[in-house]
């Protein structure tokens, strides 16, 4: 049996982690098993983290339940301990293959004798965390479902979406002064 391991910060859970998650489902096979695990689980309510461990799981859950996916999630809190990071996790999310998009993270997990099954984002830059919290920041203020939605869904699983305007999760996001800057 496969174990595959799916580790981000979700902060939310957009298209990239959807395609990430999906090529892990698909590496564990039917009879595999798939965590996510969800770093940084301790960090809430800050521009680079805005959403809190449960709700970040919820998003996940929500997501998995309407893409008919099975996996388990797991939260991690941060030792920033980088050379002791991967044993760290690994009390929390077990021994199995990582499967990842990001280059340094395959790097310190390969370093630690892991199996990493790297996956090819075709957006990566567009499907950046930070671009889409700034998307849904902007977003925050306008109040009109509809737009959310559509301006989102090039970035956004519909069901995070639905997820996010329910809870009345993206005004959160306009209380933040992020920093960014265009240029």
């Amino acid at each position: 049996m496969t174990r595959c391991i799916v580790l981000g910060r979700f902060q939310p859970f957009h298209l990239g982690h959807a395609s990430l998650v999906k090529a892990a489902a698909e590496h564990a096979g039917e009879k595999g098993e798939l965590i996510v695990a969800i770093g940084s689980s301790q960090a809430e309510w800050e521009a680079r983290n805005p959403w809190t461990f449960a709700e970040r799981e919820m998003m996940i859950r929500s997501w998995a339940e309407a893409e008919h996916v099975v996996l388990e999630v797991v939260g991690i809190e941060d030792i920033n301990d980088p050379p002791n990071w991967v044993k760290h996790a690994t009390t929390i999310h077990g021994e199995g293959v990582l499967v990842t998009s990001d280059e340094p993270t395959a790097l310190l997990y390969e370093e630690s004798g892991w199996t990493v099954e790297r996956i090819d984002l075709s957006q990566r830059e567009a499907l950046e965390g930070w671009r889409v919290r700034q998307t849904i920041r902007m977003l925050s203020t306008v109040f009109e479902d509809d737009a959310a939605r559509e301006v989102l869904k090039t970035s956004v699983p519909q069901p995070i979406i639905e997820w996010l305007i329910e809870n009345d999760a993206m005004f959160r996001c306009s209380t933040f002064d992020t920093g960014v800057h265009a240029g």
